[in-house]
């Protein structure tokens, strides 16, 4: 009889949530509770550092996908991921415009007296990273990462 190796991966640390909402402020208001209610479920407190940045992260995310992101008809998903291995949040948004993708604040700010436009340097500022993915032609992901103090 032959023998054969079989090697089992063992599954990731990594725990998530993923969730359709709807395209409107509703649907971006119910992202940030969630994300904050998904983070006390990983121990994570309401009050902590981490999740204070995981709401503002996850409502600008949110309201740019809803704002700039939006196709009639069709939802945004919201995914979060416990990394605790790196000690890292993980939030991403994904929306139906990968041809409107995000500009670089750095490279692109806001003019001074410019109603709105700052949102991107307050994930820059809150975020270990962040960044943009298209990966088919129907979606983008914008997604950062939060730390979380050791």
């Amino acid at each position: 009889m032959k023998s054969t190796n079989v090697r089992v991966e063992a599954p990731t640390a990594a725990t998530h949530l993923t969730v359709l909402l709807s395209s409107t402020g509703r649907g971006a208001r119910l992202a940030r509770r969630l994300a904050v209610q998904q983070l006390a479920t990983w121990g994570i407190p309401y009050d902590s550092e981490t999740s204070q940045a995981l709401a503002l992260v996850t409502a600008e995310l949110a309201a740019n996908a809803v704002t700039h992101g939006r196709t009639p008809g069709r939802d945004f998903r919201l995914t979060l991921l416990h990394l605790p291995e790196h000690d890292v949040v993980r939030v991403e948004v994904t929306d139906t415009r990968p041809g409107h993708l995000p500009r670089d604040p750095g490279v692109e700010p806001a003019a001074p007296d410019a109603p709105s436009g700052r949102g991107l340097l307050l994930v820059a500022a809150y975020a270990e990273r962040w960044g943009c993915e298209v990966r088919d032609a129907y979606t983008k992901t914008v997604w950062a990462e939060i730390g979380r103090p050791t």
